[in-house]
């Protein structure tokens, strides 16, 4: 029996060190990482790869159970799956283990809450959103102009020959930013 890893995380600026390091402690020799990807699409090309590297008695492994599937149908259908192949799994943060019939009872519970809890998320923030609308707020972030006195700024120092990231600390913005004023049409 082999205990394989299985890592996630949904943008690529996000690191899984610390989802690693603890499937490391758990055992794990191997890990499939997927990075900058939703945990709602149901083909993740790490996954896929894991999925096909699974044999009869191995152990699917994850830090924790949202890392597998982001939603509890898909989530049970793909522990159905790897229970049909003779793979079990484990949660390593829930302290979940498909080896017993307790496990699997505790595992579609704690699926159904973890999808309560996203549910909920989302529906708080619309309702924030649409409070900040009534108000006249916008979400996202505010409309720039050429004229701003911060993109003016960004163009005088990039004259004096300084990088992006230089100029982004001096205006206290973020190399990102500081490209997205740079990139603006010249009144």
């Amino acid at each position: 029996m082999a205990s394989i890893g299985y890592a996630r995380v949904s943008t690529l600026d996000q690191n899984a060190d610390l989802q690693h390091t603890a499937l490391r402690a758990a055992g794990c020799k191997k890990i499939f990482t997927d990075h900058g990807v939703s945990g709602t699409r149901a083909s993740r090309p790490e996954l896929d790869k894991l999925l096909d590297h699974l044999r009869d008695g191995d152990e699917v492994v994850v830090w924790k159970l949202d890392r597998l599937g982001r939603n509890t149908r898909n989530l049970l259908a793909l522990i159905d799956d790897l229970e049909g192949r003779g793979v079990h799994f484990r949660s390593v943060t829930e302290g979940i283990t498909t080896t017993g019939p307790m496990g699997k009872a505790m595992l579609t519970v704690m699926s159904a809450f973890a999808q309560l809890e996203r549910d909920q998320l989302a529906e708080r923030t619309k309702a924030g959103m649409a409070a900040a609308a009534a108000n006249g707020r916008r979400a996202g972030r505010r409309e720039i102009s050429a004229g701003d006195r911060n993109v003016k700024r960004a163009r005088e120092l990039k004259a004096q020959g300084l990088k992006p990231a230089d100029i982004g600390k001096i205006i206290g913005t973020s190399r990102a930013t500081v490209y997205r004023y740079l990139s603006l049409d010249a009144d």
